[in-house]
């Protein structure tokens, strides 16, 4: 009687993480695909600005065009590749196709990303022909640029303290909280020669 006792709550003990583990999946998996319903929604109709989402990469914020945004991931199981640069983390495989992951933070010559639990990567829209993604700290969710204020680079460079404007950075924003927010087009981004060049 006692053996059997001990038995259940060794069985007991041992489900308890996994049914937490199982939980969290779950609950990740739900968020992803209302996230992904919302983006598709909103990719159906609307205005280029008044819809994109907002990620946080280090300590700033970008607006992402949602028909350039693709899926998001995990930010585990990243395969090295030798002999490239810092900021080109290596490979992931998303939905069996190999895509490479970029620090995005480090290629702008910023600290490196911090990878914790909130950490996703963004992969690039099959429409931009180019398997890549970016190390993201935090997916923030929709945004609607229309409800931000414009604002000049020369302020956008008091404020956040960032170097010379990119070719990909379209506009910065001020919203009502006093976040800026950098839009960043990555049609243009698959453009530069640096972020093509790879190797060391």
């Amino acid at each position: 009687m006692t053996d059997n006792s001990s038995e259940n709550l060794a069985v007991r003990e041992t489900e308890i993480p996994v049914s937490a583990a199982v939980g969290r999946r779950a609950r990740l998996r739900d968020f992803q695909s209302q996230l992904m319903e919302r983006m598709q929604a909103a990719k159906a109709g609307a205005h280029v600005r008044a819809n994109q989402l907002g990620v946080q990469i280090g300590k700033f914020r970008y607006l992402v065009d949602l028909r350039e945004a693709g899926e998001i991931v995990s930010s585990g199981n990243l395969t090295k590749v030798p002999l490239t640069k810092p900021w080109y983390l290596g490979l992931s495989n998303v939905r069996g196709s190999l895509t490479s992951v970029i620090d995005y933070s480090l290629f702008e010559g910023n600290d490196a990303t911090f990878v914790d639990s909130s950490c996703r990567v963004l992969a690039f829209s099959n429409s931009l022909s180019f398997n890549s993604g970016l190390l993201v700290s935090k997916v923030l969710g929709l945004r609607n640029a229309d409800e931000m204020d414009l604002i000049d680079e020369q302020a956008a460079e008091l404020n956040v303290n960032q170097q010379q404007k990119k070719p990909w950075i379209l506009n910065r924003f001020l919203d009502a909280d006093g976040q800026i927010w950098s839009q960043i087009s990555l049609s243009l981004l698959v453009q530069d020669q640096e972020f093509l060049h790879i190797g060391l």
